[in-house]
């Protein structure tokens, strides 16, 4: 075995231990001179098989893939092969690095499971919570304009007043105040505004 290869690919092994095994290969012999964490069921003198690197392209100096592979057990993996040359450019030994997808793809669907939308919102419980209407609305109108509260303009503030008057919520008992609220501006700069989304004349606030 090219021995002083061995450290190295005992470190790799330790940094993604347990989702990687590490292979050296012999590519005059093409058998395997090196393994570590196998759970390919392969060992020191078996066929190395490197033939298959001929139906992968390089994709950068003597380094091939990542490319997939697949255990027999089903598992999937992502290979990366590297040929390793001697101080005369002579093949020395063929690195091999085969992670096990199996970890990441189950994370990875957690996570997706979180991420997706939630079931709907029973109706009977928020067909009046005017509240959460007011906060999707507002929510959906940030999304938009991709601009936060602080950053609305004047127009903007027009048509979201319009949106909420529309549904409702201005008209709730204590509607105009969280409206104010959530926009960050007073009620009396909100009665302005909304005197121009309705086209009526400005009264006093009726608090």
């Amino acid at each position: 075995m090219a021995h002083h290869l061995a450290p190295i690919c005992d470190a790799i092994t330790r940094l993604l231990s347990p989702h990687a095994e590490v292979v050296l290969h012999d590519p005059v012999t093409d058998e395997v001179i090196g393994i570590w964490n196998s759970f390919s069921e392969r060992s020191v003198g078996d066929p190395s098989l490197l033939g298959e690197l001929d139906d992968q392209t390089t994709t950068g100096p003597d380094v091939y893939g990542p490319y997939p592979k697949s255990l027999a057990d089903g598992r999937r993996l992502s290979s990366v092969s590297a040929v390793l040359r001697d101080a005369a450019g002579n093949p020395e030994a063929v690195l091999c690095i085969n992670v096990d997808r199996t970890a990441f793809e189950e994370a990875s669907r957690v996570l997706a499971a979180f991420a997706s939308p939630v079931v709907g919102q029973p109706r009977a419980l928020f067909e009046h919570d005017w509240s959460e209407a007011l906060n999707e609305i507002i929510a959906d109108h940030l999304r938009r304009r991709g601009t936060t509260v602080d950053r609305l303009t004047r127009e903007d503030r027009l048509e979201l007043l319009a949106k909420l008057d529309k549904t409702g919520v201005l008209s709730q008992r204590r509607g105009v105040p969280a409206v104010a609220r959530a926009l960050r501006i007073s009620r009396s700069a909100l009665y302005q505004l909304l005197g121009q989304v309705r086209k009526e004349p400005i009264d006093a606030d009726p608090s």
